[in-house]
């Protein structure tokens, strides 16, 4: 089951956004009407996509609480507003925004908005879950060869950037693979780093 959190201040608007994500998908929904709110539901329910206006009537904005979330959870974000200027947008798309949608909205047109993201949510698992905490996982070294493995080099060339042994550096992806439980061979490593390992993680 899809889970959907709903940030939006008025909360007239937010439950009716909240009818009809229930009637029309197969999700659970949640309400958030401050930033706040919105922190506790996030660490709590993990949710898969949120439905976030813009003007909070906080300090913070929309786009700044989905740009602080991103660093911590994985997942997709419309977002339902009066804005529709040219910057908000573009900021909007650079917090990687899956859909756009300008108040006032009808039901043809949110239907229309989230379908699209909701069909690519049930495609893959890369949302509603927590971010790995690199920096906590992993070692100093260890951070290092992975960013050099992300850069395609291979042991012997990460072994003299490092100015460590090949068997070193060896020893240590045998490490990294125990901690991300995968298999102890060269591509499920470079998978790995290729799907998302941050660059300054």
């Amino acid at each position: 089951m899809i889970r959907v959190l709903i940030i939006e201040d008025e909360i007239i608007i937010g439950r009716y956004l909240e009818g009809q994500l229930v009637e029309n998908f197969p999700c659970e929904t949640r309400v958030a009407v401050s930033a706040g709110e919105a922190r506790e539901a996030m660490a709590e329910w993990l949710p898969h996509l949120l439905l976030c206006d813009i003007n909070l009537q906080e300090d913070q904005t929309g786009i700044d609480l989905v740009n602080e979330l991103r660093k911590r959870y994985a997942f997709e974000v419309i977002y339902i507003t009066s804005y529709q200027t040219k910057g908000i947008i573009e900021a909007a798309a650079a917090s990687q925004a899956a859909n756009y949608i300008i108040k006032p909205v009808d039901d043809a047109q949110l239907f229309a908005g989230v379908q699209l993201v909701m069909s690519r949510i049930m495609a893959g698992e890369h949302t509603g879950r927590t971010l790995l905490q690199a920096d906590r996982l992993f070692t100093g070294t260890e951070l290092q060869i992975l960013r050099l493995i992300r850069e395609k080099k291979t042991t012997r060339e990460i072994g003299n950037i490092l100015h460590l042994s090949p068997y070193t550096i060896k020893n240590h992806r045998h490490a990294i693979c125990r901690k991300l439980e995968l298999r102890d061979e060269n591509n499920a490593l470079l998978k790995w780093v290729a799907q998302g390992f941050p660059p300054t993680a």
